[in-house]
């Protein structure tokens, strides 16, 4: 009796090992060489550097993007670096457009083989600022974007019985985060889509990535909108976003997501930073809440400043742009942060290099 007690213990041992073994182990790449991937919001930040990394693989790329200036931009940048691209203008919020975007894309490549959900916006801003407006259009653009495109790219991927959906949430999508609740909620209603499709699509041969980033220098805070005490809100914002040791490069990031695509990860969680973030929220919620809470108390209150908000590139602080948000100033002008119909105002520009129209200064 006891030698059969010991032999079953045995035997679950090995098969937790082995189970943990299957989890852990790298899984096998795919090749991406001549695949056709549509990536939505692909003009800039880190949709333009994550076509960058496809096209080094070898993909075809279809990009869009609401700014028909700044796509412009983006393709001349892709094809510069020797890549195949397709440029549509498209608001994923509207599904109308979306439709077209899709069709337009299979007509001209034939199919649709990888799908990256990255179009979003950014609000920042106490609770106080938001309106219900907020909500609404960043549910639509964030998580009705992708559904609406998902639902579009689907059914030519389940005819041919193979696709990859790649969705970029984010880790506001787990954790979230003061001054960014329309943001939070938004990316928390794009996980469980994620999520679920993952599991129903799988029997038709679709793989669906989560990807959850923490902060990256993307060069995102000048689009991003900003509410409350604007210019201090900016300042914080742009700070952490900037800093090395707090936000991980947005080149290592888009490596690192063709590469959960490749493998058909289920979910991912980007920089060492988030993880913790992630891990400690999920195992000592309590604990998360009550810094999460002294967090906001550090951060700029609305102090009656009403809903209007603001772009980045539109604001200036003693801080922002300065030395301390270099690393996000060099990243806006590298990655098309500035190429759209969006203007910096002149003591932006100024400060960051750039002439008022988004070009660099002679000698920058």
């Amino acid at each position: 009796m006891r030698a059969s007690k010991k032999a079953r213990l045995w035997l679950n041992a090995l098969g937790g090992a082995y189970l943990v073994y299957r989890m852990l182990r790298p899984k096998p790449r795919i090749s991406l060489e001549d695949q056709v991937v549509l990536i939505t919001g692909g003009s800039r930040g880190l949709g333009l550097l994550m076509a960058r990394e496809f096209a080094l693989q070898g993909a075809r790329l279809a990009i869009c993007a609401r700014d028909c200036i700044e796509l412009e931009h983006a393709r001349h940048d892709l094809e510069s670096r020797g890549a195949e691209v397709f440029a549509v203008a498209c608001d994923v919020a509207r599904q109308e457009e979306v439709n077209r975007m899709v069709a337009s894309v299979e007509a001209h490549y034939g199919r649709i083989d990888v799908l990256v959900n990255n179009a979003g916006i950014i609000q920042v801003g106490p609770l106080e600022s938001m309106t219900a407006q907020d909500f609404e259009q960043i549910m639509a653009i964030n998580f009705f974007g992708a559904v609406y495109t998902t639902l579009a790219v689907t059914p030519g991927m389940r005819r041919r019985g193979y696709g990859r959906l790649v969705t970029i949430d984010s880790i506001g999508g787990r954790v979230a985060t003061p001054h960014l609740i329309p943001y939070d909620a938004s990316k928390f209603a794009l996980r469980g889509f994620s999520e679920g499709i993952r599991t129903e699509l799988a029997q038709h041969g679709i793989t669906v990535t989560t990807i959850l980033p923490g902060l990256m220098r993307t060069g995102s805070p000048v689009n991003a909108l900003f509410k409350g005490r604007q210019e201090w809100e900016f300042t914080w914002f742009t700070i952490a976003d900037s800093l090395p040791w707090l936000s991980m490069d947005a080149r290592e990031a888009a490596e690192r997501i063709v590469l959960a695509c490749q493998r058909g990860e289920a979910e991912i969680t980007l920089s060492a930073r988030a993880r913790i973030i992630g891990l400690v929220h999920d195992l000592a919620p309590p604990f998360a809440m009550s810094m999460l809470t002294l967090a906001n108390r550090l951060l700029p209150s609305a102090d009656g400043r009403g809903t209007e908000s603001a772009r980045g590139m539109e604001l200036v602080s003693p801080l922002a742009p300065s030395w301390l948000t270099h690393w996000t100033n060099e990243a806006a002008k590298r990655n098309n942060q500035f190429g759209g119909q969006y203007a910096p105002a002149p003591e932006h520009a100024r400060k960051v290099g750039l002439t008022h129209d988004g070009g660099k200064r002679d000698g920058a």
